[in-house]
């Protein structure tokens, strides 16, 4: 069997040693393994060329989690919440989406990935959505709570390739962030919402796999349900190969 390539991005730090590093949460790379697939780091530093030729041996792309996108991406507003915003990273997973959704090639975002997806795709975000969305329930769950802890139900629309994949439309999730989708583009497809209404999941149609989450499956792989979205992943990629 050949196990099908996955690119997975990664943040951008330093090091106890105050060394530079490229770095990646192991769940990552676990639940992609666990699956079928074999993960490939992607360094937010490539230049464009070397983005290319790196692009070019994927079968697929997971967008993980991390730090907040730079307002100027989606004219968001400014609030003292932002953090972590890293101008590399943003500019090659923005120029990645771009070229997956060309390709049709698989792709699959998480937490900033979703958020990532939605703003490339022509979306905006709340920078914070205790302050900005009316009636919302708390949604950052870190760093006082384990990243396993299940904060809420999501409903899955039935009918959607999400719904069908996960094969479950009422999940509990846990809630790892503290900006979410606010306007969802006409390209995408909302498919997933929490009690307040906020959008959990979207999905790009007629895309062999194109499918953001905003909670992070990567820590609930004990969940059939989890393990069948990454499987589905990895088999798209395996199948566009």
């Amino acid at each position: 069997m050949t196990h099908p390539i996955i690119g997975v991005t990664t943040y951008q730090g330093k090091n106890d040693k105050n060394f530079p590093i490229v770095a990646l949460l192991r769940a990552y790379v676990d639940a992609l393994v666990q699956a079928g697939g074999v993960p490939l780091l992607i360094p937010s530093s490539l230049t464009d060329e070397i983005s290319r030729a790196f692009y070019s041996r994927l079968d697929g792309i997971m967008f993980t989690g991390g730090g907040d996108i730079a307002l100027d991406r989606f004219s968001g507003e400014p609030h003292p919440r932002v953090d972590g915003v890293d101008t590399e990273r943003d500019s090659i997973e923005l120029s990645l989406l771009n070229t997956l959704v060309d390709d049709e090639k698989p792709f699959l975002g998480i937490c900033r990935g979703f958020q990532v997806i939605n703003v490339g795709l022509g979306g905006t975000l709340y920078t914070h959505i205790e302050d900005q969305m009316p009636n919302a329930l708390k949604h950052d769950y870190y760093p006082d709570f384990p990243r396993t802890y299940l904060a809420h139900k999501v409903k899955v629309e039935d009918g959607t390739c999400l719904m069908n994949i996960l094969g479950e439309t009422d999940l509990s999730v846990n809630s790892l962030h503290h900006q979410g989708a606010k306007d969802i583009p006409a390209a995408l497809k909302p498919v997933a919402h929490a009690p307040d209404g906020l959008v959990e999941a979207i999905e790009l149609p007629n895309h062999p796999f194109g499918i953001a989450v905003q909670w992070h499956p990567e820590w609930l792989t004990d969940q059939p349900a989890t393990r069948r979205l990454f499987r589905a992943f990895v088999e798209a990629a395996g199948n566009h190969r």
